[in-house]
């Protein structure tokens, strides 16, 4: 949501200076075949260089921002509280207490009373996936941790694919814009020898071409790249909490310091503090104890 409050105040400021400059806003409306030029052809180069998977992941991720984002500091202490359960059912019941709660993680009497966890799928498949080979044994933690490493090394670069894409498109629209205002200097030239008034507005409408290329790439579209990019900077550190516990777990750590092993990690502008994570932890297990009894 902020970043349609700061592309509002962008453009404000933009055509706002513009216009009080005395600028006519007219010929922007004039300019309308320069819209068909630049965003025409930047939709057909992005479908082009990005197939249709990644347009309409594009779309949903933009959609996305619309909403505030659920990687917040309540959610990392409800995934630190699930974490320090689990450690702490295998502790007691050994790890094979965990295979309900692995293999039919819809089911969890843990992970049910997390349903925002629930229904983050990555985050799930990624925590019971690793458990199992906690289970299985056989499996060393600088192994673990590396295969672990490896998964996250993959899910990063297949979510930048989107802010990549979108950077891509915004580098091109200034050369867009180009291509335009040269096509709209093509056609004033055939125009030499009329009216001047009748020039000066192909001119004009000509040069709004490289306006707008620079403009949406600047104002719009490099601001979109940054910030989908940014947006996927909780998740990473949310999967990464469970990483560290998990092969803390394995070195056979206390379940209090898995958990604080794994909250270091957290971004500072998210991480509970140490005292309040253990309390909360805590708390949390015995109210599982109590509703499993």
């Amino acid at each position: 949501m902020m970043y349609l409050v700061g592309i509002v105040i962008a453009l404000a400021a933009v055509f706002g200076g513009y216009v009080l400059h005395h600028g006519p806003m007219g010929v922007f409306v004039d300019a309308w075949t320069e819209y068909i030029v630049i965003f025409g052809s930047g939709i057909g180069i992005f479908i082009a260089a990005n197939g249709l998977d990644v347009v309409k992941r594009t779309i949903s991720q933009c959609l996305g921002m619309l909403k505030p984002s659920p990687y917040t500091k309540p959610e990392f202490l409800n995934l630190l509280a699930i974490l320090y359960q689990l450690i702490s059912v295998a502790r007691k019941d050994g790890l094979l207490a965990l295979e309900s709660h692995v293999e039919n993680p819809d089911k969890s009497t843990i992970f049910g009373r997390y349903p925002a966890f629930v229904h983050n799928h990555h985050a799930v498949h990624f925590l019971c996936d690793n458990l199992k080979m906690v289970m299985g044994g056989g499996i060393s933690p600088l192994d673990l941790d590396n295969m672990m490493e490896m998964d996250l090394e993959t899910m990063s670069k297949e979510e930048h694919v989107i802010p990549d894409a979108v950077t891509n498109a915004g580098d091109a629209m200034p050369a867009l814009g180009i291509v335009a205002c040269v096509l709209g200097v093509v056609i004033t030239m055939g125009k030499i020898g009329g009216d001047a008034r009748e020039i000066g507005m192909s001119v004009g409408v000509a040069l709004v071409g490289t306006f707008l290329g620079i403009a949406v790439s600047y104002l719009i579209i490099a601001p979109l790249a940054r910030a989908l990019g940014l947006r996927h900077a909780p998740e990473e550190a949310y999967l990464s909490c469970i990483r560290h516990v998990l092969t803390s777990f394995a070195r056979g750590d206390a379940p209090v310091f898995c958990i604080e092993f794994a909250r270091r990690g957290i971004p500072p502008s998210l991480r509970p503090g140490s005292n309040e994570t253990e309390k909360f932890c805590k708390e949390q297990g015995k109210v599982a104890l109590a509703a499993a009894a």
